[in-house]
């Protein structure tokens, strides 16, 4: 009788062992999957910040990008109208350093193109701005229809300036002159021939017709 209970009291122990290991063991599977999915959680949390933040950068560069290229081009933009206003200034000054050499050259009307011993208003006009790789018509009055239309207001140095005959009413022009800058003309006419003359409060002001600007 008492070896039957033991038997019966290490059977009840051995199943009370079984049960707490099968507890333990299915309880620690459960944690381990837990704190797996856990871990999972927090890591696809983790990715999308880094993500986020990666995609937040490069936005940040490429408006960054943007502005530089802008500012790069505004700069570009700048420097080549400040580079084409310059040239322009240097071939107005050449202008006027070639017309000058010819100071005191005689004045024939209708003098030929083809030579530099006479000259006609528009024949040194032609003349001169030739010699800086710029062709011009023969007459004043064709000259008077190419480059860009300057009012008196806006002269600058090598801008071609247009008249009316002296004591003349009508509009027709007559005669062509290079602006020198600094109220100055520099043209030929009559005995003085290739010379410099002043613009504003003479006569020539009041016969002016208008003014092109080919540089």
């Amino acid at each position: 009788m008492i070896k039957q209970n033991w038997k019966n009291k290490a059977g009840t122990v051995l199943a009370i062992l079984i049960g707490t290991s099968l507890l333990f063991g299915v309880g620690g599977q459960a944690y381990a999957a837990k704190e797996k999915s856990h871990k999972s959680q927090t890591e696809q949390k983790q990715q999308k910040k880094t993500k986020k933040k990666k995609k937040k950068q490069q936005s940040t560069m490429k408006e960054s990008n943007s502005n530089n290229s802008y500012a790069q081009n505004s700069e570009n933009t700048q420097n080549g109208a400040t580079v084409k206003s310059s040239s322009q200034a240097n071939t107005a000054s050449q202008v006027i350093s070639i017309g000058l050499r010819y100071r005191g050259v005689p004045y024939k009307f209708g003098s030929s193109k083809n030579t530099t011993r006479t000259f006609d208003c528009s024949s040194f006009t032609q003349r001169v701005f030739k010699q800086v790789g710029i062709n011009l018509p023969r007459d004043s009055r064709q000259q008077s229809s190419v480059g860009k239309h300057v009012s008196k207001g806006q002269l600058k140095k090598g801008d071609l300036v247009f008249f009316r005959s002296y004591g003349s009413a009508s509009p027709r022009i007559t005669h062509v002159a290079i602006y020198a800058g600094n109220n100055t003309l520099l043209h030929t006419y009559g005995r003085p021939g290739v010379t410099t003359t002043k613009f504003r409060g003479t006569s020539w002001e009041q016969r002016f017709e208008g003014a092109r600007r080919v540089l």
